[in-house]
């Protein structure tokens, strides 16, 4: 759904979820709002990532988690409260990405828990149900951290339970724990001190608030659309990631630069354009502005008429977005996986980059899952992976830190027998992926990849997405970063001196060999004068240079 053909429902439907309990059908328009709410601040919640690097993708994942619950709850459209809730949190479980969609969607597991049977919901049965929410976030992550989302949902239950105490109505309910929520976010970097040194709150639990918050706004009547014109810096137009998320229907992507009239607004720029298209972004940089948005196919000139009026355009940009989709797919066929038959033993990888796909295909994987940086795939698409496998033995490398609690709520949901190995990258599952005896039971195989993932140490090269100090690294927004193991280790004006600082810090004395997996922004030439930087100060040392096709980062680095 985009947040664009979202229209407010009018004050007697408002008066009515005010003056009494609510349905199924006032339930999803809590629900909705929520999600609208939460995809107007979308990019803002993206931003709040502790390390400046271009993944923070937080509001994405709870973002397409809501949608997921919203389209499946919306599908059977109930009056029954019990019912949708069901419906919700059974979409959200299936759509959840990432950490933070995962726990989003426990949040609604134990929400819908307490309204199971029930018609309707008042006060009473809303502070029950988030007594359950916080209940079941909590028993899902195996080592909770407060100051994270976990806590937000807490201080959000405890304000529910003191306004129950007072007979508080539902409305008063809801915004008590509106006002709890936010100073709960607020107050994270006090309870996680790695949120306080890079100077922003827990992203998560901001997440959940919005959604909160959006409910009470739609309640009141205030816009939930108000944050969307929202002008970024050029080089922070997510473009790719547009790529990745196109609405049925959604047959161009058009993108204009122009120079806008002195009297132009972007609110109103904004609110038109979302009358013609969807994935609707402006950026601006060196005196222009650059517009991007899809359209269907009889209104892929609309973009440019209307922008004409708005200033003088200097480029016009198309593409056929289904044609750019059926190479992506043809690409991906030309991958051969090994076969599997029942009874053996099926590996599914993830993998942000066609190369890096390639050689998890000529290790043996059985099935690739694209997903990655600023890309999870959702608990859905990792079951499609291996769901249809003629086996029931499946072993998952989710080759990312953020995918590791979605692969394991894929396992929940599928009787096979699935072992999550917990790669945090694909160095990582290479190395799992070199220790696959198919002639080993899946315990076997499970117990000796583990120990591999251990044996190789990881170093990422990317650009710096803002400014900050951590970890006693002082970093300036645009500059290459370094980061070993997951730890940032230093800020350089080039990738040479990037890579060099990044080798102060690995135990070269045990290196035996490093690899360089480069990235969709670099070539095999670019790749090999990088690797020299090594190659000068280890002249013996073994060195491996592969295509990785990863965005985002210029190099991944593997110490083995």
């Amino acid at each position: 759904m985009n947040q664009t053909n979202y229209v407010l429902p009018d004050e007697q439907e408002r008066h009515l979820l005010l003056q009494s309990p609510v349905n199924g059908s006032g339930l999803m328009l809590l629900f909705e709002a929520g999600m609208i709410w939460l995809t107007t601040n979308q990019a803002y919640v993206n931003s709040l990532n502790v390390f400046p690097v271009p993944d923070g993708d937080t509001g994405t994942n709870m973002v397409l988690t809501m949608q997921a619950a919203f389209n499946e709850a919306n599908q059977k459209r109930v009056e029954n409260v019990g019912e949708t809730a069901r419906a919700f949190a059974q979409g959200a479980l299936m759509g959840a990405r990432g950490n933070s969609g995962v726990i989003l969607s426990q949040i609604w597991r134990g929400f819908s828990r307490a309204l199971d049977h029930y018609e309707t919901m008042g006060p009473d049965l809303l502070m029950r149900a988030m007594q359950e929410a916080r209940n079941t976030a909590y028993k899902g992550v195996v080592k909770p951290v407060e100051g994270t989302i976990l806590t937000v949902i807490k201080d959000m239950t405890a304000a529910a339970e003191e306004a129950g105490r007072n007979n508080a109505t539902l409305s008063e309910m809801l915004i008590a724990i509106v006002r709890a929520g936010d100073v709960s976010v607020k107050n994270t970097p006090e309870l996680l001190p790695v949120l306080k040194q890079a100077g922003v709150v827990d992203s998560g639990g901001t997440g959940l608030f919005y959604i909160f918050e959006g409910m009470v706004r739609m309640l009141q009547g205030e816009s939930l659309d108000a944050s969307g014109a929202a002008l970024k810096p050029l080089a922070e137009l997510d473009l790719a990631n547009a790529m990745e998320t196109i609405e049925e229907g959604q047959d161009y992507e058009v993108v204009i630069d122009f120079a806008p009239n002195p009297v132009f607004s972007l609110e109103q720029y904004y609110k038109d354009l979302g009358e013609i298209g969807t994935s609707i972004q402006v950026g601006e940089g060196d005196g222009i502005y650059r517009m991007h948005i899809h359209t269907e196919l009889a209104k892929r000139f609309e973009p440019i008429s209307y922008t004409e009026t708005q200033g003088v355009v200097k480029k016009i940009m198309m593409e056929n977005l289904q044609d750019q989709v059926s190479e992506r797919q043809a690409e991906e066929e030309e991958l051969t996986f090994t076969p599997v038959q029942p009874g053996e033993i099926a590996v599914v990888a993830v993998s942000p980059g066609k190369g890096l796909s390639s050689i998890f295909a000529s290790l043996g994987v059985s099935a690739i899952v694209e997903g990655g940086q600023t890309m999870n795939p959702s608990v859905q698409e990792l079951v499609a992976a291996f769901e249809n496998l003629p086996t029931d033995k499946v072993i998952i490398l989710p080759n990312n830190k953020n995918i590791i609690l979605a692969a394991q709520n894929a396992a929940k949901v599928s009787v096979k027998h699935i072992a999550i190995i917990p790669t945090r990258n694909a160095p990582q599952g290479f190395a799992a992926m070199l220790r696959l005896n198919p002639e080993g039971t899946l315990e076997e195989n499970e117990e000796s990849m583990n120990e591999a993932i251990h044996e190789v140490h990881t170093g990422d090269i990317t650009i710096a997405t803002r400014s900050v100090e951590i970890d006693g690294v002082q970093v300036e927004k645009g500059e290459v970063i370094a980061l070993y193991d997951g730890q940032l280790v230093s800020s350089a004006l080039s990738i040479e001196e990037a890579i060099q600082q990044l080798l102060e810090k690995a135990n070269m004395d045990e290196v035996e060999r490093v690899t360089f997996f480069y990235g969709e922004d670099l070539n095999q030439t670019q790749a090999n004068v990088l690797a020299d930087v090594v190659r000068k100060d280890y002249p013996d040392m073994e060195i491996e240079i592969h295509n990785g096709g990863q965005p985002h980062y210029q190099l991944i680095i593997a110490f083995e």
